[in-house]
């Protein structure tokens, strides 16, 4: 199971609720560096994410397919709420969010599979992994400085943040584009992240023309390797930094670069 996805979601969650009383009027209005939200968008679509886990909508077909727009959606709804009531939102719905991950990790139900609408299908018990990312995400790249406006500092994100948050993005590689992605490679392709959340995965092509791409913990030695810290691939994998800034690439580098200009994860 992916305790240690609960445990990055419940670590990074705390270290926001920390930064959250520190925020004035002002710095909440700040535009945050995850293009068109202010400071207080990035809270309001962590607390939409929370309320609906705890309180699941009736399906909408009306609803945006994309999943970047369905979360400006969210986050529209509640441009109108005061601060106040954004994070009262979160604060309420984030405990019960992260009981739901934790009982998430029981059997029977932690492998049964879950579609998440618009980023593809995870075993149950791997949701936690999501949380981890969306959390240390937001936190460190678009709320705290450097990057975004916040001038408050937290300790550096450890392995065990980074890891779990890594292996969900590894997990939703293959499935959140589609063909788009998938047919960019065509060869395999060895990743190669370094620092807290270290690993090495080789992103195999499809087998098939309908396939999607699979990606192993094994290391081809062969292939085209891409360089990168874990921490700066969540950064450029989500688009929020150019991957030519942080990644080095050793082999041919045409093989990897088509990859590389499409991959957006979300």
């Amino acid at each position: 199971m992916t305790r240690a996805g609960l445990a990055a979601a419940r670590s990074s969650t705390a270290q926001l609720a920390e930064i959250v009383p520190k925020v004035d009027n002002g710095q909440w209005e700040l535009p945050s560096a995850c293009a068109g939200w202010r400071v207080i968008d990035v809270v309001a679509h962590l607390a939409a994410l929370a309320s609906e886990a705890v309180d699941p909508p009736p399906p909408d077909p009306a609803l945006p397919k994309n999943r970047e727009r369905y979360h400006d959606l969210r986050v529209d709804e509640r441009r109108g709420w005061s601060h106040t009531e954004v994070i009262d939102e979160w604060r309420r719905s984030t405990p019960r969010q992260l009981d739901l991950l934790a009982a998430a990790q029981e059997p029977p139900g932690a492998d049964e599979p879950v579609e998440v609408a618009g980023l593809g299908t995870y075993p149950r018990h791997l949701l936690a992994n999501t949380m981890a990312f969306n959390v240390i995400c937001h936190l460190r790249n678009d709320l705290l400085a450097p990057d975004g406006p916040l001038p408050f500092t937290l300790p550096e994100p450890t392995d065990d943040q980074v890891a779990p948050a890594i292996d969900f993005m590894l997990a939703g590689l293959p499935q959140m584009q589609g063909p788009e992605l998938t047919a960019t490679v065509h060869r395999p392709l060895v990743l190669d992240l370094t620092g807290p959340g270290a690993t090495t995965v080789t992103i195999l092509p499809a087998t098939a023309p309908d396939g999607q791409l699979t990606v192993t913990s094994d290391a081809d030695s062969t292939a085209t390797r891409i360089h990168s810290s874990a921490l700066d691939f969540i950064a450029w994998a989500t688009t929020r930094k150019p991957w030519r800034d942080h990644c080095r690439i050793t082999g041919d580098a045409s093989a990897a670069t088509p990859f590389l200009d499409h991959l957006n994860i979300i």
